[in-house]
């Protein structure tokens, strides 16, 4: 049994699967995860100390790369003096005013420990501004493990087939209502029914956890006129998006401003981080200001401060990383369109900049989640456990994101496609 193996086994008893999160878990591949040791730039490695190029990072955060060197300074520099106080700290200043004054339409903003978090923050904030109970998601976008959230949700809810989640009562779902995603019909038909009581309505504006899918722009714009006209808030998801699809978020690309938008991954350097921001005269209403209560000891917690600043700041000014990331990405696209026709396999590319889904699926497009449920998951995994053969590290999961990073070159692309062609697809 080689060190990847004994060490996963060894997880099992003392963590459920083996694992601290579903999906790395593997548990639909019939292997076992590489357990990963280090990683630097584009690469990782291993307890067996094999390199794979990594098309995951962190699931999102690792834009700069592994262990960039501003990164890891920055939190080094900080873990000298601070680690924890739970009081503020200069650092906290440091980057909320740098969201502030280099993000289009946040005002204010409050830090937390995770997207979830962030996500179940915005929407407690928005019940309490609006006075309203019910909430809007769409089928197939996955805003963390909340309760309310648990409701047609994707990602790994997606892979493991779980029909939502035990241990979520009733009660904790029924305000919230589920519309499809990129159809404005189904808004309008809800808020036909009961549009005074919807307090928000929450979207992944690049949905990246049915696979990644870009809202239609029309669409978006319909559905903040629907909210401004019905008095909801219009909170973006922006986990994943945010600083990845562009400096600012999907928000400048689709020129719809949101009243709420939660953050994290990117936004903390790779280390556990969360916020969400927005209108002066919404966030005013949480405590201290306000009767909104939300808390958290570790919420603006030094080190990620510090991780979260060098970051952000090193992307601000190196904007031109954006349009690098974007030539790799079409490079990787065209590339793997043209793969496929050689093969014979159909395969729909959706990208939106550094993130991208292969979905092996027979559509003309995906623009749903009950379009992107009819991939063919079977292939999927046997493209993986190929691609991880040839040293290629991919999200295990049909429904999940592929990441580029900034320290890529045209040469990981290319080896990528290298492995690609090498492969034989097996249909079961």
């Amino acid at each position: 049994m080689n060190k990847n193996d004994a060490i996963f086994e060894e997880s099992k008893i003392y963590m459920p699967g083996g694992v601290n999160s579903p999906v790395r878990a593997f548990k639909d591949l019939d292997i076992n995860p590489p357990v990963i040791k280090r990683g630097s730039g584009t690469y990782v490695y291993d307890e067996e100390g094999k390199e794979y190029v990594d098309f995951v990072g962190a699931w999102g955060p690792m834009i700069l790369g592994h262990c960039d060197e501003d990164v890891v300074k920055a939190i080094q520099d900080t873990a000298k003096e601070a680690i924890a106080f739970g009081a503020p700290t200069n650092l906290e200043l440091k980057l909320a005013r740098h969201m502030c004054k280099t993000l289009e339409n946040v005002d204010m903003v409050r830090m937390v420990n995770s997207g979830t978090e962030a996500t179940m923050s915005a929407i407690k904030l928005a019940r309490g501004y609006t006075g309203r109970d019910k909430i809007i998601k769409f089928a197939g976008c996955y805003h963390g493990h909340f309760d309310g959230f648990l409701v047609s949700a994707g990602s790994g809810v997606m892979t493991e087939g779980i029909p939502g989640s035990l241990g979520v009562p009733q009660d904790s779902i029924k305000n919230t209502l589920i519309a499809n995603y990129n159809d404005i019909g189904s808004i309008k038909s809800i808020f036909n029914t009961c549009g005074k009581e919807i307090a928000a309505i929450i979207i992944e504006p690049v949905a990246g956890n049915m696979g990644v899918i870009p809202s239609n722009k029309e669409f978006l714009k319909e559905l903040s006129v629907l909210c401004k006209e019905n008095g909801t808030l219009l909170v973006f998801d922006e986990v994943m998006s945010g600083f990845r699809v562009a400096y600012r978020g999907a928000q400048s690309l689709y020129g719809v401003k949101p009243d709420l938008i939660t953050f994290a991954k990117i936004m903390g350097g790779g280390l556990p981080s969360g916020a969400y921001g927005g209108r002066a005269d919404i966030m005013e209403k949480l405590s201290p200001l306000g009767a909104v209560y939300q808390a958290g000891t570790m919420s603006g917690n030094p080190l990620v401060m510090a991780a979260g600043y060098a970051t952000l700041t090193k992307l601000y000014n190196n904007q031109e990383y954006y349009s690098k990331m974007e030539e790799l990405g079409c490079l990787l696209e065209n590339g793997v369109k043209q793969v496929a026709k050689e093969k014979s396999i159909n395969v729909i590319i959706n990208r939106c900049g550094a993130m991208s889904t292969i979905f092996f699926s027979d559509l003309d497009k995906i623009e749903n989640y009950d379009d992107a449920k009819l991939s063919n998951t079977k292939l999927y995994a046997s493209y993986f456990k190929h691609m991880l053969t040839k040293g290629i590290n991919l999200p295990p999961s049909q429904f999940e994101a592929l990441f580029l990073n900034v320290k890529m070159e045209q040469c990981h692309i290319e080896r990528f496609l290298e492995a690609l062609r090498s492969w034989e697809p097996i249909y079961k």
